[in-house]
């Protein structure tokens, strides 16, 4: 069985409140992008389960990374019989995309189908979310509005269709605890949820990453890609998540080559939407 895991954007993040646990409580819009890694899930012919990772390099051990865990996960609940798992990295870490997220839910998708084990939806988001509050969201992966810690959900629609997404990730990530160490939970005064219902073009300004004001003075290079990109001609751009890749919408078509010589040297993606 193969399947595609896909990255995320967030549009919009409000630092709500830091809970009395040491985790936040938090509102942002994730929306699933189509870049993708590759993973393949197969009955091993062999005794013992194996994570075989390509690509990108991934700094750390198989029984460390998300797929196993998920795997493991998996075993624990339900007999599972030995599995070989492959991994094609494309999607950049350390990103604010959820790559690893991804990998670690499709994974659950991808053992409940190849061994029919009929696990729900619901089912399958609750145990990812035991992996990390990211996972749950590709369970479902379709936009939505995300509170709590990231693990409560409401569908939201949106209207992005005909736009180009551009994503650049620099040479540099930002390590998620740091990111929120220096960040000043605020309740804002427009929620995200209304903030989405105007057209991209309303958003600059108005749908905010409260991780931005935090990350920006200690990476510098994420905030010139921002800037860079809004002089491109974005309708809108942000930092994803806690960083460090920048999104941008625009109206018309850019070609993926020339932003890559434009960002020589990151990581980026283009796609219409």
């Amino acid at each position: 069985m193969i399947l595609f895991p896909n990255a995320k954007i967030n549009l919009g993040l409000d630092i709500i409140r830091r809970r009395e646990d040491g985790y936040h409580d938090i509102e942002t819009v994730m929306v699933p992008i189509p870049w993708q890694d590759v993973l393949e899930i197969v009955p091993s012919a062999g005794t013992e389960t194996s994570l075989t990772v390509t690509g990108r390099k991934v700094d750390c051990p198989p029984e460390k990374n998300l797929v196993m865990k998920a795997y493991r996960l998996m075993a624990d609940r339900v007999n599972l019989p030995p599995t070989d798992i492959y991994l094609r990295k494309i999607i950049p870490d350390g990103a604010g995309l959820g790559g690893g997220s991804a990998d670690a839910a499709f994974t659950l998708i991808g053992l409940n189908s190849l061994y029919q084990l009929g696990l729900t939806d619901d089912s399958l988001a609750e145990m990812a979310a035991s992996l990390g509050a990211d996972c749950p969201f590709f369970i479902y992966n379709r936009p939505m509005l995300c509170s709590g810690i990231g693990t409560e959900f409401s569908p939201v629609e949106l209207i992005l269709s005909g736009m180009t997404l551009a994503v650049v990730k620099p040479q540099v990530s930002v390590p998620t605890t740091e990111a929120y160490r220096h960040t000043t939970p605020c309740v804002p005064d427009i929620h995200i949820s209304e903030i989405i219902k105007d057209t991209p073009d309303s958003w600059q300004g108005r749908l905010k990453n409260d991780f931005e004001p935090s990350v920006f003075p200690s990476y510098p290079a994420i905030a010139e890609v921002k800037s860079a990109l809004a002089d491109y001609g974005a309708t809108y751009v942000s930092m994803s998540g806690s960083g460090s890749a920048v999104y941008a919408l625009f109206k018309g078509d850019i070609l993926s080559d020339s932003l890559t010589e434009k960002f020589d040297g990151c990581s980026c993606f283009v796609s219409k939407l």
